[in-house]
């Protein structure tokens, strides 16, 4: 079993800066996939940016990439989203979310923390 305890999040005004962290514990193993969905009122749950710890492989939604960067910090066992030039669009729940492999279908991924909120305003 793994739990995800996620934090940071918060209210900002636009271009504003947030940042996320997620820490897990528990059975991980040594390949997964981790990172954040979020979900804003009546859209889908959509996947942020993610790594893979196999290959340190990156991925970010294409509305998000050069404005947000996911690192881990292994000696803390941390995974960090640095949120910079934040916009209206970008408010919603956040959820750490981690599984075997990286996908966009939030159906795939196995745990999920219990999400902090992000609100910008303009």
């Amino acid at each position: 079993q793994v739990q995800l305890v996620d934090s940071g999040g918060g209210s900002v005004q636009t271009g504003g800066s947030l940042r996320l962290s997620c820490a897990p514990s528990g059975n991980t193993g040594s390949r997964y996939c981790i990172g954040w969905f979020r979900q804003s009122p009546g859209k889908e749950r959509e996947r942020v940016a993610s790594i893979f710890t196999g290959n340190d492989n990156i991925y970010y939604a294409a509305s998000v990439k050069g404005r947000f960067t996911i690192s881990r910090d292994t000696a803390k066992n941390t995974l960090s989203l640095q949120m910079n030039d934040l916009k209206p669009e970008d408010s919603g729940m956040y959820y750490c979310a981690a599984g075997n492999g990286c996908y966009n279908d939030p159906k795939m991924v196995v745990y999920w923390g219990q999400g902090t909120q992000v609100i910008v305003s303009s």
